[in-house]
């Protein structure tokens, strides 16, 4: 089964499962959704950020509009 079907499926499970159920699917993936939330309080991250947007901000990194952004992905 194709994750995208996967996804929809689930999220259409959970819209409509009782509380009990709700609860326990989220506490087997609490950790894991606890880590992306705390990805802002990550040093390294935010040092990793800092670094990317001085590229760009002085010229060493050239970014990408966003227009060819969404051209290159709608070619894959």
């Amino acid at each position: 089964m194709e994750t995208e079907v996967i996804r929809e499926r689930l999220q259409e499970y959970i819209r409509f499962a009782d509380d009990k159920k709700v609860a326990a699917i989220y506490t087997m993936v609490e950790s894991e959704i606890q880590d992306e939330l705390d990805l802002w309080e990550d040093q390294d991250f935010l040092n990793e950020m800092k670094s990317r947007v001085d590229d760009y901000e002085s010229g060493r990194v050239v970014g990408i509009p966003w227009e060819q952004v969404k051209k290159n992905a709608r070619a894959r």
